[in-house]
């Protein structure tokens, strides 16, 4: 520790790495102290030379005799000359990213700051601009959020608080909902005395709403959504985008003390922009986070999608590279998969990159996530789609008849998620899963047993995993075709009476083409459905098994008596 004196205020400077390294300045929010940031520190100093401060009255700083955005954004000035360099990458939580959204348009500071991180809070002033000019909707919601700015004018009653239940309450409610367990330096030990002076920010500041500073920001902001934060919106973080012309905007599925709770993601991010300001190429999720007029829907997004050399998975290749992601085009059939590739990139002028892969092979499945995430990153959004069909009844079903439907149908998509949801939680930012099941997940029939068998294995999978990967801001979604014009039935086995003809027809009549569901799976992850019955068979289908099972065994009786070939997909 080394000190820094501020006008009427000494900090309590600590500093980690090599100082010769480009510099990360972290400023911690109310009413915590430098020590919140510990596991965030030991992650970035072997890479970059890490600076965090006590702001006055926390920790071992001292209080002064005011706390004005003008007296802290003198402190950050100060604590900025003490480093003696040219430009820092300014890092701010809560009060700490207040404090940066203000002292950013500062003269003298701006100049010395090559990007600023910000999460947890807006700045005054864009807080202000979205009090003045949001939808009434969304500023009266984000102000039932901020109820504790009105008990924080109160006179004594805060400082009452402190003095008994809310360091105890903030341990073991508030830090205990979120999954961050106390250690040594957080909460501080001086937290209770912390939490009575920083007061004075909010009274200093708030107390008559007459804050008039500059809302345009000129250096390169990163602002990281916490998703759960309790404290803050959506809609007010969606309104700050207007007043930085170099704007990204990432997230992470966490509550407000994510560099608590989630230390690898925002060491990870920080680092990420930080290196990518000093000159360093842009990972694609940061590309991907880059605000821009007129962006595509998925821009940038990385689609891995298996099946994709024909039907379904090529119509929903082309639809996400339409829509700006890059895509993964995987299939057995790698000749296929490599023209829905070329043909994204010289008709769509989109990305894409062909692989083949039998999802039905663990080692194979396994090999190829690892390659996915070391060639192109961890996807954003995986559509499970390859699938086979035997067609013919039960008793005319092999063992291997079995053994490869379930491999391909039900643990082609057991692998894809289980390999690429792995991904992603470790990757913390979100994702969503596409699982591809059928209209025969739900209704019976005599000639489709272990097809039907297979899918609806799928549509309970997805069910499931949707409960779990919530946690993580991981979205699953099934998506269950009748009829679709693909050559499923052309390409299926069938075995006892060869309905090969009847079942082409039948789907040929139909004439739903699988670009009507590429264009419901585009819907559904950008509404985040759980499940989604295509076409009017579908639809009715799903209806009858909710409200007459005993109808549709009814029908599947009929269906063999007549030989009706009850092909979905």
């Amino acid at each position: 520790m080394r000190w820094v004196e501020s006008d009427d205020a000494r900090l309590a400077v600590y500093e980690e790495g090599d100082p010769g390294s480009p510099t990360i300045l972290l400023v911690h929010g109310y009413p915590d102290s430098h020590r919140v940031w510990d596991e965030v520190a030991e992650r970035l100093r072997d890479r970059f030379h890490v600076v965090r401060y006590d702001v006055r009255g926390t920790g071992a700083s001292t209080l002064g005799r005011d706390g004005t955005l003008e007296r802290l954004a003198g402190d950050l000035a100060a604590v900025l000359d003490s480093i003696g360099k040219p430009s820092v990458h300014l890092v701010g939580h809560d009060w700490g990213s207040l404090q940066g959204w203000d002292a950013v348009t500062r003269p003298g500071i701006r100049e010395c700051v090559a990007s600023f991180t910000s999460f947890g809070g807006p700045g005054l002033a864009q807080w202000q601009e979205f009090l003045r000019h949001g939808r009434r909707r969304d500023v009266l919601g984000q102000q039932a959020r901020s109820w504790y700015m009105g008990v924080i004018q109160l006179p004594r009653l805060p400082e009452l608080a402190w003095n008994t239940f809310l360091p105890k309450a903030l341990e073991r409610v508030t830090l205990a909902r979120e999954g961050v367990a106390p250690r040594p330096g957080h909460p501080a030990d001086t937290l209770a005395a912390d939490a009575r002076n920083g007061l004075r920010l909010y009274r200093d500041n708030m107390g008559d709403g007459a804050y008039g500073g500059d809302p345009n920001v000129s250096v390169p902001v990163q602002l990281i959504e916490t998703t759960r934060d309790p404290f803050v919106s959506a809609a007010l973080l969606d309104s700050l985008g207007q007043w930085v012309p170099r704007f990204w905007r990432r997230k992470i599925v966490a509550g407000h003390w994510a560099q608590r709770s989630h230390p690898d993601v925002v060491a990870r991010m920080i680092a990420e922009f930080a290196t990518h300001i000093d000159g360093g190429p842009a990972v694609r999720e940061l590309s991907a986070a880059r605000s821009e007029k007129q962006q595509k829907a998925f821009h940038r997004r990385l689609v891995v999608i298996t099946g994709a050399g024909s039907g379904i998975g090529r119509a929903t290749a082309r639809a996400f590279a339409a829509h700006g992601a890059e895509i993964v085009c995987a299939d057995l059939d790698l000749d296929a998969a490599a023209r829905t590739a070329d043909g994204i990139a010289k008709e769509l002028g989109g990305t894409a990159h062909a692989v083949k892969v039998d999802v039905g092979d663990t080692e194979a499945m396994e090999a190829f996530a690892a390659n996915v995430r070391a060639e192109h990153g961890v996807p954003d959004i995986v559509v499970n789609n390859a699938g086979i069909a035997v067609s013919g009844p039960f008793l005319d079903h092999s063992v291997d008849d079995w053994r490869r439907t379930l491999d391909v149908n039900l643990w082609g998509v057991i692998h894809g998620c289980r390999l690429f949801a792995a991904q992603m939680v470790e990757r913390g930012e979100g994702g969503h899963i596409v699982n591809i099941a059928s209209l025969a997940a739900f209704v019976p029939t005599q000639l489709l047993p272990a097809y039907s068998t297979s899918k609806a294995a799928v549509k309970m999978l997805g069910d499931c995993l949707r409960g779990e990967l919530a946690g993580h801001g991981i979205g699953v979604t099934t998506i269950c075709p009748g009829f679709i014009s693909t050559a499923i039935a052309r390409n299926a086995k069938y075995v006892g009476t060869d309905l090969r003809k009847a079942a082409e027809e039948a789907i040929a009549r139909r004439g739903y083409p699988p670009e009507r569901v590429a264009a419901h799976i585009l819907r559904a992850v950008h509404r985040d459905r759980a499940l989604v019955p295509v076409n009017a068979e579908g639809k009715i289908g799903y209806a009858l098994s909710r409200i007459s099972p005993g109808a549709l065994r009814r029908i599947t009786r009929m269906s063999g008596a007549v030989g009706n070939p009850p092909f979905a997909r």
